[in-house]
């Protein structure tokens, strides 16, 4: 099988001055290696140099969600790399935001094929000149999620909630009053178009990728119910009370996935016998199930239930640059979706990469040495701006 190997550098343990809410950092494992499927991109850099990052929680008490639902403590995880650095105005000039997919972490953001083409010395987001923070999302990785002992009965969560605790994180707890870049992959993509219509002064630039600011429908939608009633109908689930994980539900709803965030040209190429391909989906599915929780999975993909950043695209005013890639089968192009609505956000741009033996479906996202050249352009944009 033709797959990348993980590559796990240990770091030190980083003592950091306590904030109210914060819990002390702890010591990271920092994988430095592509997705299992995936081959590394002709031209991409090797890991580079950075500073350390260092990981901490903020609680937010009492957190009210969109529901009319209530957390007497909710934790927000999250990793921060490099330093705040203010204007003589005490404002923050290069702090950048980098937000997850549905199931992912901001550890995802450490890996070679991203960290290492990005965060290094001389890079675009050079780590020792910006400030990078990159969350878990509520339900996901190190934040309070329903697998933490509520189940079925952790609030119903939305990406509005997502958003309202990452602005409290930043601007209560790491007292980041400006963001020079918003980003994100996928469920973070969409989550970027939400934060420039939210918070449109609060940013310099926007980035989303992979993503398309509308109504989830069509088969987008499809496949998420999909995974919902694959968990829900399974009789295993006993309304989120199990005790063991019901492995047909998850067994469905990890399959659909695979499929509608893949690259068909990819896995021909990683796997291109029979037995290739059966011990790719039978590595991929022993892993997946080991490390899966229903209700977490089912929360994060309904959590989309409500977006639809559509009707107040206008209020973006910060440069945005939204990228997809013409394989990604998620938010596939001859949709026309994004051709029809960018043109209502007054200084937004489009680009589509074309399928070729560099993308990789919907996980093009992860892969800057694609897109980078259109992060460039963007930051200069910024830079020139009065």
């Amino acid at each position: 099988m033709n797959t990348r190997r993980l590559l796990v550098v240990c770091l030190a343990v980083l003592s950091v001055t306590p904030v109210a809410g914060a819990r002390r950092a702890v010591p990271l494992r920092v994988p430095h290696a592509a997705a299992p499927h995936a081959q590394t991109p002709p031209g991409q850099a090797k890991p580079a140099a950075y500073p350390v990052p260092v990981a901490g929680d903020f609680v937010i008490n009492d957190f009210k969600f969109t529901t009319g639902e209530t957390l007497p403590q909710l934790k927000l995880h999250y990793m921060t790399i490099g330093t705040p650095r203010r204007d003589d105005k005490g404002v923050v000039r290069n702090a950048v935001l980098i937000m997850h997919g549905t199931g992912g972490t901001g550890r995802q953001f450490l890996s070679q094929n991203f960290a290492g083409v990005l965060f290094g010395p001389g890079q675009l987001l050079d780590a020792t000149r910006h400030y990078i923070i990159l969350p878990d999302g509520i339900g996901h990785g190190g934040s309070s999620k329903p697998s933490d002992g509520l189940h079925a009965k952790f609030p119903r969560y939305t990406y509005a909630d997502m958003i309202t605790a990452q602005y409290r994180l930043l601007t209560e707890h790491l007292k980041v009053n400006h963001l020079l870049l918003v980003t994100g992959t996928s469920m973070g993509g969409m989550h970027t178009w939400m934060w420039g219509e939210r918070y449109p002064d609060f940013m310099d630039g926007l980035m989303p990728l992979a993503s398309l600011p509308t109504q989830i429908a069509g088969r987008n939608r499809t496949f998420r119910r999909m995974i919902s009633d694959d968990i829900r109908l399974d009789p295993d689930w006993h309304n989120g009370d199990y005790t063991t994980q019901p492995q047909r539900g998850l067994r469905g709803a990890i399959q659909v996935l695979l499929f509608m965030t893949s690259s068909p040209l990819q896995w021909q190429k990683a796997y291109p016998t029979r037995d290739a391909a059966d011990t790719f989906l039978e590595d991929q599915m022993r892993s997946r199930l080991a490390s899966a929780d229903a209700n977490d999975m089912l929360y994060q993909f309904e959590a989309s239930r409500e977006y639809d950043p559509s009707p107040d695209l206008e209020r973006i005013v910060a440069p945005l640059v939204a990228i997809n890639s013409a394989d990604d089968q998620v938010n596939p192009p001859e949709l026309g979706i994004m051709e029809k609505l960018i043109t209502r956000v007054p200084r937004g741009r489009y680009v589509l990469i074309p399928i070729s033996d560099q993308t990789r479906g919907h996980g093009t996202h992860s892969y800057p040495a694609i897109w980078q050249q259109y992060l460039r352009e963007l930051l200069a944009q910024i830079e020139k701006a009065p």
